[in-house]
């Protein structure tokens, strides 16, 4: 699936693009949000952070290429849809970027979608190999390792140190980041257990993973819990609770 937004001046450009997308393509193309400027297209893709724009180029005020410019370090596909043949094309092409002409015709936004989508999944594999090359430079040196956290629709690479802790629900896991933002990870949080061990991490319960660098106190009220560094409270199971004491006194 790919996470995408739709920017067009005309929003019946908007609704026939998005009604499009959803006849032909649902398993593929996820619509995240939509804009019909440049200033509130800048919001709408920091807010999502899509991994494909479908972009109008003539728009008033600022077109299509204005975008760009103020996201010009961000890593995003764009496939340029517009009514004019002539405005910007060369420019386009010049650069090997696809763009479909208004009246859309079906197959041309399938190839289009194709060649985005080969693009999307090439640079994750790169992302993958990187990481990997990463690892082995700095195997020593943990701060800079990654864990590759995989959802439903895409691949994340966090760094280890900041990940506050890890809570299952039944064959998923959720990673708390210390920016507050949540990950949900398709892989079971007893693999994660394994992989995070030698960073600190403990198994205080049978759905949570903690990283004691984020623990601020054992706390024996109403149960045995522990505080995180952010005022969250997680349970410490009565088995665990021996070998969790022993682990965070370990330095």
């Amino acid at each position: 699936m790919i996470n995408t937004i739709l920017v067009d001046d005309e929003q019946q450009g908007i609704l026939n693009l998005k009604n499009i997308l959803q006849k032909n393509f649902p398993s593929e193309i996820s619509v995240l949000g939509t804009a019909n400027s440049v200033d509130e297209a800048e919001k709408v893709f920091f807010q999502h952070k899509p991994e494909l724009i479908f972009l109008d180029i003539e728009m008033p005020e600022k077109n299509g290429f204005e975008l760009l410019k103020k996201i010009k370090n961000c890593d995003v596909e764009v496939i340029f849809v517009t009514a004019f043949s002539n405005y910007g094309i060369d420019a386009v092409k010049f650069s090997a970027l696809d763009y479909i002409l208004k009246p859309i015709d079906i197959e041309e936004l399938k190839n289009s979608i194709q060649k985005a989508k080969n693009r999307i999944e090439a640079k994750k594999i790169n992302q993958s190999v990187q990481n990997l090359v990463e690892y082995l430079k700095s195997e020593n040196d943990k701060s800079k390792h990654k864990i590759a956290i995989s959802s439903l629709k895409e691949t994340r690479f966090v760094l280890v140190n900041e990940i506050l802790h890890c809570e299952s629900s039944n064959s998923y896991t959720t990673f708390f980041l210390e920016n507050g933002e949540e990950l949900i990870s398709t892989t079971s949080l007893y693999e994660y257990e394994l992989l995070l061990e030698k960073y600190g991490f403990i198994r205080c319960h049978q759905s949570h993973l903690v990283n004691k660098n984020f623990v601020k106190s054992f706390k024996k009220e109403n149960g045995n819990l522990l505080l995180l560094t952010n005022n969250v409270e997680i349970p410490v199971s009565r088995q665990k609770k021996d070998d969790v004491k022993k682990r965070l006194m370990k330095v």
